[in-house]
């Protein structure tokens, strides 16, 4: 009985295969430019009312501290979101997509901060069917909060960069917050 290919020939051809698949990762790299975009919406966080956008999965639990601290009360609490993304404050202005995802009261009193596990995925205008992924810590009562952009589909494929976001108004609970967002992506 004849062999086909013996152990060296096999290690050869896995090598030669493995060279042509990195090259071809490579050449895709090459061959596009990445294009900086800047995507300015608004996201509207609704907790309170009769057609909340986000809603509290799991409540705190009472450790070893003070529950007289209302952000220490809050910490563990999980949220999870489908906030609609609007082109102006206005809640009935063009609604460009959706805001998607899981945020976490990560504070024990020292500063208010979530974390924040989001997609972006946009429904209208030129971004239509592609999405942006955001993941980082957001110190909600910093003015600006600056959070990271780890990737993307449709237009944003191999997306990077950054969010910039302000709370434009609250009431209670309840935010409208501005997201300045810039993106380099292929």
């Amino acid at each position: 009985m004849a062999r086909w290919c013996n152990s060296s020939t096999s290690q050869h051809l896995l090598l030669l295969l493995f060279v042509a698949i990195l090259s071809s990762f490579q050449t895709f790299e090459a061959s596009k430019e990445p294009k900086l975009s800047n995507l300015q919406f608004y996201m509207h966080d609704i907790v309170i009312g009769p057609n909340p956008t986000a809603i509290r999965v799991a409540p705190s639990q009472p450790l070893n501290f003070s529950w007289t601290d209302p952000i220490a009360a809050m910490f563990g609490s999980i949220y999870v979101i489908d906030d609609p993304l609007t082109a102006t404050p206005d809640p009935k202005s063009t609604v460009v997509g959706r805001a998607q995802g899981i945020y976490a009261m990560t504070s024990l009193g020292h500063e208010f901060s979530l974390l924040m596990t989001l997609t972006y995925s946009f429904i209208s205008g030129p971004y239509n069917g592609s999405s942006i992924s955001v993941v980082g810590r957001n110190p909600v009562m910093r003015d600006v909060r600056e959070m990271p952009i780890i990737g993307g589909t449709g237009v944003f494929q191999l997306a990077r960069g950054y969010c910039l976001a302000h709370t434009h108004s609250s009431d209670g609970a309840d935010a409208v917050i501005w997201y300045n967002v810039t993106v380099l992506h292929y």
